[in-house]
């Protein structure tokens, strides 16, 4: 009898290229410019779209974001608004004008102040 041989079957598709998760993500022509700005100011070889992609994420990612002011310099802010307040409300009328004034300024619009970061969140709202 004659001996078999088992040939394997050859695997149908591209080859794989990584162990990764694919992540498809769709990009409109001014976001798709932008990238390919940034892919031609990197050194040569250029790397392909979903590399720059990836570098880019890596980045974002890596980057260490600022933190909010901390109370010390809240306080030397708010400082500095007021003496630079002071010295362009010299000739100002009464002083009860002038401080409700330079509070208003310090604290800002009052439709805005919920969305300032550099002030802590009332609590209660």
């Amino acid at each position: 009898m004659k001996k078999q041989t088992v040939i394997p079957r050859k695997k149908r598709g591209p080859p794989a290229t990584g162990k990764g998760e694919p992540v498809v993500v769709r990009m409109h022509p001014p976001m798709l410019a932008g990238l390919d700005g940034w892919i031609a100011r990197q050194k040569q070889p250029f790397p392909s779209r979903p590399e720059a992609v990836r570098r880019l994420v890596e980045l974002g990612l890596t980057e260490k974001t600022k933190s909010a002011p901390s109370e010390r310099q809240r306080a030397a802010f708010a400082d500095l608004a007021s003496k630079e307040i002071d010295s362009l409300t010299v000739g100002a009328s009464d002083d009860a004008e002038k401080a409700s004034r330079k509070r208003r300024l310090i604290k800002g619009p009052e439709e805005f102040r919920e969305h300032r970061v550099d002030l802590p969140k009332v609590k209660g709202k």
